[in-house]
């Protein structure tokens, strides 16, 4: 498991819509799994799961992004699973590692 966390100032719905094209984008393999949303007052959260087959791992991992806005104050959450191996010990997550750095290149990019 491979976790990221980021504070930073920009559109809620922007934001979240780059990333979306950027993940899929990133990977022929790569999909939205499931996505909920929900807004109370001036809080936005999203939160989007994202599967993608791994020839590393040789099975699909998965990244979790989860945003929260309010106005123009964005935190984002990212979390991979599901591409180590083993049954009680956790080795080669090579493939979640991957996906995971392909996402935070995005982040960087946005904006730019």
């Amino acid at each position: 498991m491979a976790k990221y966390e980021s504070k930073m100032a920009g559109s809620f719905n922007d934001f979240l819509s780059y990333m979306e094209r950027e993940i899929i984008n990133g990977s022929i393999t790569a999909r939205l799994e499931a996505k909920s949303n929900i807004s109370l007052e001036n809080v936005n959260v999203a939160i989007r799961v994202f599967e993608r087959y791994s020839v590393m791992s040789g099975n699909r991992v998965g990244l979790n992004l989860t945003l929260v806005g309010n106005e123009e104050n964005l935190f984002l959450t990212m979390i991979t699973s599901g591409g180590s191996g083993g049954m009680f010990l956790t080795y080669n997550s090579v493939g979640e590692e991957s996906f995971l750095v392909k996402a935070i290149e995005a982040v960087n990019r946005y904006g730019k």
